[in-house]
């Protein structure tokens, strides 16, 4: 059931315009929320922030306050319809961390995806069984993560990459996540193995960096996903991710950098034919 949009940066855009029209109206947050009669001016900052889920009524109360005309109106409405889209959907897909959450709201609105990273199999592509131990890795840190749900989910998400309208998606592996570790060789077998299938898929790019060839002396210390989505006006967005939580970037200039580092590790890396030969050889040895 793929989305149209993605709700996160539905948020994030519904936050922006809201934002700029009670600016446009030189109220100050404390002035609105008296005019509502909300309690604090928290809620309202949440909204503009886009960091909760908008209610379609307060919404519509910001913008009768906000003297909004048709057809401005009108989009805002939807735009709103589809910054709260996500929960329900999210219930038939069952349980899954907000962090893992927030990616899939990302995946699922996305026209192009990026990711680079350095040392594990991004989400999109791992196996069951490989997808497990790294998130039974995880709970050594979250002893309330659910390692079932979490694979479940992860499997769930992968599924954008095989719906009718998949976005394009490109993934720039370090040569550090093709290394065994301690994982179980059928384990990493099926993964390698993974790896190469996918590829199969024309809007599925794996790109390998050779150890030492990071283009132009950029050396990313963390792994990124970069998004871009059907509707210019909602902004690209980029997602960093850390141990224990995840920061996400959507200004102009912060995407522009992050576009470049990928443009260098793009030009330093194995070309897709030379990846999947790579790749295939590592399933031989």
């Amino acid at each position: 059931m793929p989305l149209p949009t993605s709700p996160v940066i539905r948020r994030v855009r519904l936050g922006a315009e809201l934002r700029q029209l009670r600016r446009r109206e030189a109220l100050t947050l404390e002035q609105v929320c008296d005019r509502l009669g909300w309690a604090s001016t928290s809620k309202l900052s949440r909204i503009e922030l886009g960091q909760s889920r908008p209610d379609l009524a307060d919404v519509l109360d910001l913008l009768d306050v906000y003297q909004v005309p048709t057809p401005a109106r009108d989009a805002l409405i939807v735009i709103a319809r589809d910054a709260a889209t996500s929960r329900g959907w999210w219930k038939t897909l069952g349980e899954m961390s907000e962090r893992q959450r927030t990616y899939a709201e990302l995946e699922a609105g996305a026209a192009h995806i990026v990711e680079y990273q350095p040392a594990v199999v991004p989400g999109l592509l791992q196996t069951p069984a490989y997808a497990r131990l790294r998130v039974a890795a995880g709970a050594l840190l979250t002893p309330e993560l659910d390692v079932e749900a979490e694979v479940r989910a992860r499997a769930l998400r992968q599924d954008v990459l095989r719906r009718a309208d998949p976005p394009r998606y490109t993934a720039v592996l370090a040569e550090a996540t093709c290394d065994p570790g301690d994982l179980p060789v059928a384990v990493w077998r099926e993964q390698l193995r993974h790896l190469v299938a996918v590829t199969g898929l024309a809007h599925v790019t794996v790109r390998l960096l050779p150890r030492g060839a990071a283009g132009g002396g950029l050396h990313p210390l963390t792994p990124y996903s970069c998004y871009a989505f059907p509707d210019p006006a909602d902004p690209r967005t980029v997602m960093l991710e850390a141990l224990t939580t995840d920061v996400r970037l959507a200004t102009a200039l912060d995407v522009d950098r992050y576009d470049r580092m990928t443009e260098a590790l793009l030009a330093a890396a194995l070309s897709p034919e030379e990846t999947v030969t790579a790749l295939a050889r590592r399933v031989g040895e």
